[in-house]
């Protein structure tokens, strides 16, 4: 008799969205001889080594992906600015002017 497959997960969580990291480990075979507990050990830890590349990816594109929006917004009210000021030339601004 085997027991069930395993299932390795990790979940990332921020205040807009939600992501699940998950794979299958091999079941652990019975009885649990030292050799059958070491392949699954083994295992293990080649998911985990997996897992964890798969989350500093993501993670590396999530960051990538707020300084992009960060730099944007800062981008548009610098724009902003500058527009207001072409519009503005030559006359006074009341929001500047005390």
């Amino acid at each position: 008799m085997t027991s069930s497959n395993s299932t390795l997960s990790a979940t990332y969580t921020s205040p807009t969205s939600t992501h699940l990291f998950s794979s299958r480990l091999p079941p652990l075979p019975e009885p649990q001889s030292a050799q059958a507990k070491s392949e699954f050990l083994s295992a293990l830890r080649a998911e985990v080594g997996k897992m964890q590349g798969d989350v500093n990816g993501f993670l590396t594109r999530k960051m990538e992906e707020d300084k992009q929006q960060a730099e944007g917004a800062a981008d548009g009210g610098r724009k902003l600015g500058e527009e207001k000021e072409e519009e503005m030339y030559g006359e006074e601004d009341p929001e500047n002017d005390g």
